[in-house]
């Protein structure tokens, strides 16, 4: 076994111990057993050295040599410990509380009864947000397109040269598109309602930023997956960098584009809700104003707007993908 291998094992077996006793010692802490902090790394140094050597443990398992049903070794009941204790630890850190769940129903009553009751009487109002609301989601949806499109060409491994200035371009596309698809859109909303002030155009551009850089995503792994054979063709042609990309690669990748962007203009129209509770205007801006003045038959008929809405997005950009799928 090389000695990187051997290293990268001995790394996973370091952290997963470091994560166990970290895990147990917060359970003491709960309790009121005050452990220092200082004993946990030298009991995972030593732990992960001892399985190490061992050849029996999860890092052993990922690079080592010998495969050992998971169940009939050490490695097994090991990473059973990670599972059970991660549970463990997510059920404390939530605070979950299942008899405060089945006895304080009654707290809902008021959202309950705004539900069954909806106030019709702002139907104009919330129709207008509402609008207001898939317009911002469309906006954001086409904006993002052309700059995805282009940028997803830079984005994809199989089609930059493999110079300094290629694989230069390269990481830097996909650095920044992961950045920016890794702030959640609530994110941008809040940076943009401060930059141009809160309202639809800042939910736009929170929307439109994070569709550029999802699609970049989605845009360059689909031209990686593509028929290497046509784009060979095309360059013994003596084609220019251009003509290959308009004659060998667009074709290929037309269909599959136009389902990824229907895809995201469903969720621009669901996300939009909520980017407006940050400032982001439409419907959700509107329902966080109703629900701060406990006007639950307002609330009501937002709901059931926004349900109908997401509803019919939902049937029609799914018979949309399923006909592009076709061609």
């Amino acid at each position: 076994m090389r000695f990187s291998d051997k290293f990268k094992a001995f790394l996973i077996d370091f952290v997963i111990w470091l994560y166990l006793l970290g895990s147990g010692l917060y359970f003491a802490d709960s309790f009121g057993y005050k452990i220092p902090i200082i004993f946990i790394l030298p009991l995972a140094l030593i732990f992960a050295t001892i399985l190490n050597f061992g050849e029996d443990s999860p890092g052993m398992a990922l690079f080592g040599e010998k495969k050992r049903k998971w169940l009939k070794s050490l490695n097994g009941w090991i990473i059973m410990l990670v599972l059970i204790m991660t549970m463990a630890v997510g059920w404390s850190v939530v605070e979950v509380d299942l008899f405060k769940f089945f006895t304080k129903g009654a707290n809902a009553k008021g959202i309950v009864s705004g539900l069954f009751h909806p106030n019709f009487k702002i139907i104009k109002i919330c129709l207008t947000a509402l609008v207001e609301t898939i317009y911002l989601a469309l906006l954001a949806t086409v904006l993002a397109i052309p700059l995805a499109f282009v940028l997803s060409f830079l984005a994809a491994r199989n089609l930059m040269p493999k110079t300094f200035l290629g694989n230069s371009i390269y990481y830097i596309v996909r650095t920044i598109a992961t950045i920016f698809r890794s702030i959640e859109a609530i994110v941008w909303a809040i940076i943009f309602s401060v930059w141009v002030g809160i309202g639809p155009f800042a939910g736009m551009l929170a929307l439109m930023i994070h569709s550029v850089a999802s699609l970049t995503k989605l845009y360059s792994e689909q031209i990686e997956n593509i028929d290497s054979g046509q784009i060979e063709a095309i360059k013994a042609t003596g084609a220019t960098t251009l003509q290959v990309w308009v004659f060998a690669v667009i074709p290929q990748i037309i269909s599959p584009y136009l389902a990824f962007t229907i895809y995201r203009w469903d969720i621009n129209v669901r996300m939009a809700t909520i980017v407006g509770f940050v400032g982001g205007g439409g419907i959700g801006l509107l329902l966080l104003q109703q629900q701060q003045l406990l006007r639950w038959h307002n609330v009501g008929i937002i709901i059931w707007l926004i349900a109908l809405v997401v509803w019919i997005m939902d049937m029609v950009s799914g018979k949309v993908r399923e006909k592009l799928q076709e061609m």
